[in-house]
């Protein structure tokens, strides 16, 4: 049976739209590569974040604040269809100030944001050492941390656990999910697009290529120019502890089974995957800095995962105007654009036209004005 859409990347953005479009009734086809694809979803720290996005891009302020305004349902939609627990909690996120002037800049950079989006009341406030010692009464900070910005709006979920079950809700909705499919040519076919895999070719009216870091070369088949970048992140991961952190920050976060993911660094290493021992000491000493007890934490991992890197950071979401019908969709807050990617983005691409609101989002905002 010829679907009526085909998703390219099985990945955690992917995913998001084959779930939104199954659940619109749409005949989905997932294509999932392989496991030695660079997987951005792997190295994930499960951050459901609004706090300090979108500088410069105000819009992206306001794409973030709606989807994590509809996560919650989201969330227990998928757990719905599916038995898993996603364990997302939003009761807000934190993010240490280190002496007085990083808290001072802290409020500073929030102020600027909040003053370039004019929203409404901000989602943060600025809370004092004594107050954060009240927020994390288990929690022994280093002599350094002078407070925090507090995210009312922040959480976190698993990624690993989410990206599992939207691959498993979308066959529930009557989707294919197709392993070890990597598309190496995309043509057209008529009004259908014909995409060459391995011994095999398929065809679709409609694709979206969410492929990460292979996105580039794909889109160029359909007349988009999408540049992209690896950028490597490093993560840490220690042994089990007592509950002592309620709420996830910026870079520390207690999972539900106790452990304590300590990340990310933000390296330009091109498609390089290894770990280094210097990423280790940094994310460490970070640490302990924050929360001197950790000092003598067991660390149980370390791994090395690639963020899809536009050259503002911020995603990518176009239709071809060459080749209608092909779409492109990437960024690398793939967990918190979860929801706006399975509701939004996806009925947009039922529907053959993406919404204004994407509009900063297309990678036409790269173009370099000819000379006269």
């Amino acid at each position: 049976m010829r679907p009526d859409i085909i998703v390219i990347g099985g990945g955690t953005v992917g995913a998001a739209i084959a779930y939104g479009l199954t659940g619109l009734k749409q005949s989905v086809l997932l294509l999932d590569g392989s496991d030695g694809d660079y997987r951005a979803a792997q190295a994930n720290f499960g951050l459901v974040w609004l706090q300090g996005k979108g500088m410069g891009l105000p819009a992206y302020q306001t794409l973030t604040r709606a989807s994590v305004d509809l996560w919650r349902d989201f969330a227990t939609e998928v757990e719905g269809l599916c038995g898993a627990d996603l364990a997302y909690e939003n009761k807000g996120g934190i993010v240490f100030c280190m002496g007085e002037d990083g808290f001072e800049n802290r409020r500073a950079q929030l102020q600027r944001l909040h003053n370039q989006w004019d929203g409404g009341e901000p989602d943060w406030e600025m809370i004092d050492r004594a107050a954060l010692e009240r927020l994390l009464p288990k929690a022994r900070l280093g002599k350094a941390v002078s407070g925090a910005s507090f995210g009312r709006l922040d959480g976190h979920a698993n990624p690993l656990r989410l990206l599992m079950a939207l691959h498993e809700a979308i066959v529930r909705q009557g989707g294919v999910v197709r392993s070890n499919a990597t598309v190496r040519k995309i043509e057209r076919a008529g009004a259908d697009f014909r995409l060459l895999l391995d011994g095999d070719e398929l065809v679709a009216p409609r694709i979206v290529i969410a492929a990460g870091l292979g996105s580039a070369a794909l889109a160029a088949q359909v007349g988009l120019d999408v540049p992209l970048r690896p950028q490597r992140g490093q993560v840490l991961v220690t042994e089990r502890f007592e509950p002592f952190l309620p709420l996830p920050a910026s870079g520390l976060r207690q999972t539900g089974e106790g452990t304590v993911m300590i990340g990310a660094t933000q390296e330009e290493t091109g498609f390089d995957l290894s770990t280094t021992s210097d990423a280790a000491a940094r994310l460490s000493r970070k640490t302990v800095d924050i929360m001197p007890a950790l000092a003598g934490a067991k660390l149980v991992r370390q791994w090395a995962g690639l963020r899809v890197m536009t050259p503002d950071s911020y995603p990518i979401y176009a239709q071809s105007q060459t080749h209608p019908g092909a779409f492109v969709a990437l960024c690398h807050s793939g967990v918190t654009l979860a929801a706006i990617h399975a509701r939004e983005l996806a009925r947009a691409i039922r529907d053959g036209e993406l919404p204004d609101f994407l509009t900063p989002f297309h990678q036409r905002r790269f173009d370099v004005p000819k000379a006269a």
